[in-house]
């Protein structure tokens, strides 16, 4: 009876070790769920502010003022101007 005893005694310390690793386990993984939730949040308002100021950077008006200002370009004149069409080119 005795052995028996010894034998239950020693499966339950053996259960309350796995259940203790187990929770420890569980939090420690919670924790690096949270922070990679952060780190996606962080990301996901940094894109938005990146698509932003792409749109900024590529608006018409603010590319025609650096075309005139930065870089002297200016629109060519009329009569210098030729359209060609598909059917025209070989």
């Amino acid at each position: 009876m005795a052995k028996l005893n010894l034998l239950l005694l020693l499966v339950l310390v053996v259960c309350a070790l796995g259940l203790v690793t187990s929770q420890h386990r569980a939090r420690k993984l919670f924790t690096e769920l949270e922070r990679a939730q952060a780190r996606a949040r962080e990301l996901d308002v940094e894109f938005g502010k990146l698509q932003l100021e792409a749109s900024t950077w590529g608006l018409h008006a603010r590319v025609e003022k650096v075309a005139t200002g930065t870089l002297a370009m200016r629109t060519p004149d009329a009569r210098r101007v030729r359209v060609v069409s598909r059917e025209a080119a070989p």
